[in-house]
């Protein structure tokens, strides 16, 4: 089954071509030890929240962008055995050599951690628009959190949505600076969902959203398995992908 290593960063807006051919390079190296796509997205409409947000989430500058990016694994222990070599690699490989391919950002405030799906729908396509949310759920919810997801996605096919991943919190590391429990501040029972939808166009998707708001097709809960204040959303826009 899919796993997704997912990352949030934030990139200062005169660094985005130094981004791009740094993580054309970089990811490169996961492509080769397994991982069938790497997905890079450039903050195109993130919101400033009164709780949570993005720009928060990596304590970003008034001059930096969000980057919203994950690794698709065919599973988990594909990104245990590429972890397993890290330290080599930074040794051995250029393209993961600080000084032949530096980081065009501030890698301390870099959040990233792995999740595993519990929904997933659609498929993908090049090019694809991005919406990428952050969502603290108690890990008591977990089901009930799925099949509001699940239900949820013949609604969001029908207005354009092409994909859909949801994925549980499953080896998310605490950060000395910043990490996803902060930047959604979960509480001591609670856990970060890492989730994404994809539209074929930023176009279609924000037609989606006006369409949406009209419709009274969407049954949500009574009550939400997930407090809706804390969530971070946002869209972006995919400026380097790589599959296997």
């Amino acid at each position: 089954m899919t796993y997704i290593e997912g990352f949030v960063i934030a990139c200062p807006e005169a660094h985005k071509e130094k981004f791009i051919a740094h993580a054309n390079l970089g990811d490169s190296v996961f492509i080769d030890h397994g991982a069938d796509r790497v997905l890079e997205c450039w903050q195109a409409d993130v919101p400033h929240g009164k709780t949570t947000d993005f720009f928060g989430a990596v304590d970003a500058k008034d001059d930096e962008a969000i980057i919203f990016s994950w690794i698709e694994w065919p599973d988990k222990a594909a990104r245990s055995a590429m972890e397993a070599q890290m330290e080599n690699l930074m040794q051995s490989d250029d393209r993961f050599n600080p000084e032949k391919n530096p980081m065009p950002f501030d890698g301390k405030r870099m959040i990233y951690g792995g999740f595993q799906p519990i929904v997933e729908h659609g498929e993908h396509h090049p090019g694809s628009y991005v919406q990428g949310f952050l969502i603290p759920v108690p890990a008591d919810n977990q089901e009930a959190y799925r099949k509001m997801a699940d239900e949820s996605w013949p609604w969001f096919a029908k207005f354009g949505a092409t994909r859909l991943l949801e994925c549980w919190d499953d080896d998310v590391p605490e950060g000395k600076v910043t990490d996803f429990r902060r930047a959604v501040k979960a509480e001591a029972n609670e856990i970060v969902v890492f989730s994404f939808m994809e539209w074929s166009s930023r176009a279609v998707c924000d037609q989606a959203h006006e369409a949406m708001m009209k419709d009274e097709g969407m049954k949500m809960p009574d009550v939400m398995p997930f407090d809706s204040k804390r969530m971070i959303f946002g869209g972006f826009s995919p400026v380097v992908e790589l599959s296997s």
